[in-house]
């Protein structure tokens, strides 16, 4: 174990090099065939037992040369539709698809990971799964667990971490219990009548209804919710209209419910009947039809106590020092969720942002960028976190 950093130091470059291939060749969710053909490929060379599932999802799985627990470590490949204006040498080659959210750095890093961990296989007591997962950004997930990935052999531990821009380089945020929002997306239609501007009056103006509905969907959260949960109601976008004298005929918008509350399952429902009602009330008002289509995406993601403890050894290992770990909870979604509803997880996050390396930008921002050197610490952290929890 006292040789890992050194590992990882003599891969480096390899690290960096496979970060920017999958950044150069992003590709949306369950479309990353390219990207998961890679990771196959490489975890076969490796010698693992290797096998696809749910279309471009890989799992790899390290038996250790002595019986013993097994636990998970999970990667997302995906990407999103963002035209990258970042300016790197290494941009996307993809017009209107980028790497905005680090995923390609979280593939790359725990594909080293798996490449370390093969070199301590004699010393392993037990098995590391490795599972490179499809579509996080549409929970993706939960798919992937229906498969089965949570069965043969049946993971007791679990561990996934995120490289986090708002975090500067060097620190580490975790904390216990809720970490991130359960979010529930959500699509609008408003049905209208189209007409001619100089006559409102023979049309029902959609456009109208949907800023009244936008506006007052925030009452929820500052009227109807204690001000002490957490929660966000967000409109992402709204598509309507055709020309500057045209009454459009129908609004179409999009957006997010982030909360996260103590009940969340008895909570969630009464929040989207308030949700419903209003929209609701306001159309009938104002003689409009609208259809309403909520898409879950992901519970709240829950550190395990004791979890985290692991992980929390292993930043102090990583680093030689704990003052650089910080308490970091924040409204943002993450189907990793999915796995700390079902095992004893701790998701974490790896800071990145560095000024003088341009990547201070937020996630799904088209200058986002990460600090190349924060990827060595996702290994090394991967890495101890799993020697950790199989006490070696």
């Amino acid at each position: 174990m006292s040789k890992i950093k050194e590992e990882i130091t003599m891969f480096q470059d390899e690290l960096i090099e496979l970060r920017r291939d999958f950044h150069r060749h992003p590709e949306l969710g369950y479309q990353e065939f390219r990207t998961s053909k890679i990771v196959y490929d490489y975890l076969l060379q490796l010698g693992l037992e290797v096998k696809m599932m749910t279309k471009t999802g890989v799992v790899g799985l390290l038996r250790g040369n002595h019986d013993g627990n097994t636990v998970l470590l999970r990667a997302d490949m995906d990407a999103l539709s963002q035209e990258e204006k970042t300016g790197l040498t290494y941009q996307s080659k993809t017009q209107g698809i980028m790497h905005a959210c680090g995923h390609d750095g979280h593939t790359a890093m725990l594909m080293m990971a798996a490449k370390i961990l093969v070199r301590h296989k004699e010393e392993i007591k037990g098995n590391v799964k490795f599972v490179f997962q499809p579509n996080e950004e549409e929970a993706g997930a939960l798919n992937m667990i229906q498969a089965g990935v949570l069965e043969n052999p049946v993971p007791v531990a679990a561990f996934g971490l995120h490289l986090w821009t708002p975090i500067e380089s060097g620190r580490i945020g975790l904390a216990t219990g809720p970490i991130m929002a359960c979010t529930e997306e959500f699509e609008i239609t408003i049905i209208g009548k189209a007409g001619h501007t100089s006559a409102p009056h023979t049309a029902l103006d959609p456009i109208l209804v949907a800023a009244t509905v936008i506006q007052s969907l925030q009452s929820i959260q500052t009227r109807e919710v204690d001000p002490l949960l957490p929660i966000t109601i967000m409109v992402g976008n709204v598509h309507g209209g055709s020309g500057r004298n045209i009454i459009a005929d129908k609004v179409e918008i999009g957006g997010t419910i982030r909360f996260l509350f103590k009940n969340e399952e008895t909570e969630k429902i009464i929040l989207l009947e308030k949700f419903e009602r209003v929209i609701k009330g306001i159309c009938e008002g104002m003689g409009v039809q609208y259809y309403l289509k909520f898409i879950p995406s992901n519970p709240s993601l829950y550190n395990d106590k004791s979890m985290v403890n692991y992980v929390k050894q292993a930043a102090v290992e990583t680093f030689g020092k704990e003052d650089n770990i910080v308490e970091y909870r924040c409204m943002a979604g993450e189907d990793f969720a999915e796995f700390t509803h079902r095992v004893p997880s701790a998701f974490y996050f790896v800071g990145t942002g560095n000024v003088e390396k341009n990547s201070q930008y937020p996630h799904h921002h088209p200058m986002f960028n990460i600090d190349e050197d924060t990827l060595k610490i996702g290994v090394e952290m991967h890495v101890r976190s799993v020697l950790n929890f199989l006490a070696i």
